[in-house]
């Protein structure tokens, strides 16, 4: 992934039991080095990542501290914002409705959720700012949602919605309401990939078929049966005892500050897109999952021939391409693995070639806005997750460290 220059971070040797290796010790040193950089622009505060394969966790570490306003060590229980790695987890949620024969992927989603037939294709803007409005050529189905080809878009990765935010005050995603999402199509539902609000509308479609919100869906269904007992939109006292702040760096300096961000605990929506609140082991039983053919620690998950068909690019000749920041403050230029082929699957992007990492074709990943990595290669049975909690996204010290830690790993895995 690009952004900027290139750096490292690292963390503390990990405590919890797991048997020390040479691939620990190396990644315990990246971790480590993550938070002592010399240069502040590429040092991170604090950093929580692992590693698992099918029949268990390699390693867990953590480094550095949760805040740069105080002296709490990183421990490998902090609770972290997911943000976008919340996608995936809706993703399964869609996808065991559709097992249970709840859901049709290709019907119109306006048939579960009717609002999203009213959101029309934006052509422009009129003189007086008017939006240029037309309703779409084709509907919205739930597969589109999970492949992100519906239009629909992020005002930090589009201009135009972003005009549209400042100039009408629509609300944004953070607030986590229905209004956020009421924003119109970039494009005609199916013609292109474009990253967006897709997964919230998921979660949508989950809780109209379910009768249920989404964060009692995935307690239920996922978290019990992957013993993930430190995952929800709400935090529990403990959770939120153990909160990580999430940072904001400077353009110039490269200092970072807490910014006091916390979502919505009481939220109108449970954004699929983005609104879980979780640990990086937690998350590493998530990961494990797919690695298991959707069995979990504790129960199935999802059948085995769903996360087949779910783990393999369903764009067709359609690819994944730079997300163009429109808000710099949130997020840089981002792309992964540059100059490589790029697709999506169900919920995840898929590089089509071998990794500069080590990591295989066909493997399946994706990122969170503070700054959080994840991968799972089911070629060769292992899958990992870095963890820290800074704005903009793709900041070049998280991403250097990432970049560092699983190339690490693939150097020394048996």
């Amino acid at each position: 992934m690009t952004a900027g220059t290139r750096s490292l971070f690292s963390a503390v040797p990990d405590d919890g039991g797991l048997p020390m290796s040479p691939m620990n010790t190396r990644l315990d040193d990246i971790l480590q080095r993550a938070v002592t950089d010399d240069d502040p622009a590429a040092r991170v505060p604090g950093v929580v990542a692992a590693v698992t394969r099918a029949d268990g966790t390699l390693y867990e570490g953590a480094a550095g501290v949760r805040s740069t306003d105080g002296d709490t060590a990183m421990t490998t229980d902090s609770v972290f914002c997911m943000f976008s790695t919340t996608k995936a987890i809706t993703g399964t949620a869609v996808l065991q409705c559709v097992e249970e024969g709840l859901l049709d992927l290709d019907a119109p989603a306006a048939e579960y959720v009717p609002e999203i037939a009213e959101l029309q294709v934006i052509e422009g803007f009129a003189d007086d700012g008017t939006q240029l409005l037309r309703p779409p050529a084709t509907p919205i189905t739930t597969r589109m949602l999970l492949l992100h080809t519906a239009g629909l878009g992020y005002m930090f990765f589009s201009d135009v919605y972003s005009r549209i935010l400042a100039d009408t005050g629509q609300p944004d995603i953070v607030g986590a309401t229905k209004a956020a999402l009421t924003t119109p199509l970039l494009f005609d539902p199916g013609t292109r990939w474009n990253y967006g609000t897709n997964m919230d509308w998921a979660g949508l479609v989950v809780e109209s078929v379910r009768g249920r919100r989404l964060g009692e869906v995935m307690a239920e269904r996922i978290f019990a049966p992957l013993g993930m007992t430190d995952s929800a939109f709400t935090m529990t006292p403990s959770m939120t005892a153990r909160l990580t702040a999430v940072h904001k760096r400077s353009a110039h300096e490269g200092t970072l500050t807490p910014t006091g961000m916390v979502l919505p605990q009481d939220p109108e929506i449970h954004m699929g897109g983005h609104g879980l609140y979780s640990t990086m082991p937690d998350y590493t039983k998530f990961l494990r999952m797919w690695l298991r053919d959707g069995e979990g620690d504790h129960g199935r998950v999802l059948n085995p021939e769903t996360v087949a068909a779910a783990s393999v690019n369903g764009l067709g000749d359609l690819k994944v391409g730079m997300l163009k920041t429109s808000a710099p403050s949130l997020s840089n230029d981002a792309e992964f693995f540059p100059g490589q082929s790029k697709s999506w699957a169900y919920s995840f992007m898929v590089n089509d070639e071998q990794a500069p990492t080590g990591r295989s074709a066909g493997s399946l990943a994706w990122a969170g806005l503070a700054n959080l990595y994840y991968w799972i290669d089911r070629t060769r049975d292992v899958a990992g997750i870095w963890g820290t909690q800074i704005l903009p996204f793709a900041d070049p010290g998280s991403v250097g460290g990432y970049l560092d830690f699983e190339t690490a790993v693939y150097q020394n895995l048996d």
